[in-house]
């Protein structure tokens, strides 16, 4: 029955169009690394625009929201932004051998997230995990975290669908969280994630949603998770589709907390054009 389902998916995502990615305006220079799994053809584009240390990420392709606001902050401000393009929908969907198969995105940085959170037959290739982890580390690699010093990622959520208080004692994500701090005067879908005490300290200083996640968290294969594993400060700015306007605000928040740590670094120099490569995957 999944066999059939996910082919289904598969044989719909083919015909969507790529998500509405923002307009590059005349200044904006772009480059990018090509990610092949199988059948699934990914896109990682950089755009950049007076390089600056301030680098962002996002791996959904149909999160615009937080594509667009970055944009913004990029336009006034100068910095980087790498954005994941496969055909406009959430998840990774992709055959093998004829078998298909289907992850999350931010499910593919560890090991035993790929081997709990991929959708597959029971007696499909282990091959696949090994071509989804490769994914990841190209992602980030492209990031370059030990460069650039931290992971600055963009998401979007539906209305009511996920927030904050999903986070609290009693809720679906509660183990997820070591602490828990909320502005009532927001909207509970519009929050940052981060990984670090100092981070979560400085944004409830800053009088907004934040979450500081639990050194126990699940290891579900999240970058958040991978982050935490490989000592990397990180922040999310998670805000709900359309309010473009209040991501902008949270994405400022969340460089102005980076550089009070001296996280994005003064001296940063970007790699040049030509030292990057393009990669490809099979």
């Amino acid at each position: 029955m999944f066999k059939i389902v996910l082919s289904l998916l598969l044989i719909c995502a083919s015909i969507l169009v790529k998500a509405q990615h923002p307009p590059v305006f005349d200044a904006m220079t772009s480059d990018s690394s090509f990610i092949k799994v199988s059948d699934l053809d990914i896109t990682l584009v950089k755009y950049s625009y007076k390089p600056n240390g301030v680098k962002f990420l996002v791996v959904h392709d149909n999160e615009d929201t937080g594509v667009k606001a970055g944009f913004d902050y990029i336009r006034w401000n100068g910095g980087e932004l790498i954005d994941s393009q496969y055909g406009g929908v959430r998840d990774y969907t992709f055959t093998y051998m004829d078998d298909p198969y289907r992850i999350d995105p931010n499910a593919i940085y560890t090991e035993t997230g790929v081997k709990t959170r991929l959708k597959k037959d029971a007696y499909s290739s282990n091959e696949v995990e090994k071509l989804i982890l490769n994914a990841g580390k190209q992602i980030v690699d492209f990031y370059n975290p030990k460069a650039t010093g931290y992971f600055l990622t963009l998401h979007n959520n539906a209305d009511g669908g996920f927030g904050i208080s999903s986070y609290l004692p009693g809720y679906d994500l509660s183990s997820t969280a070591d602490s828990v701090f909320i502005n009532f005067e927001m909207d509970g879908d519009d929050l940052l994630y981060v990984t670090e005490p100092r981070l979560f300290t400085s944004l409830k200083k800053a009088n907004v949603n934040v979450i500081l996640q639990s050194k126990f968290a699940e290891n579900d294969g999240s970058l958040s998770v991978y982050a935490m594993i490989n000592h990397i400060p990180y922040i999310n700015v998670e805000v709900q589709h359309g309010h473009q306007e209040e991501n902008l605000r949270l994405i400022e928040i969340a460089v102005a907390t980076l550089k009070e740590h001296g996280l994005i670094k003064k001296d940063y120099v970007p790699v040049q054009k030509d030292s990057l490569g393009k990669t490809a995957t099979q």
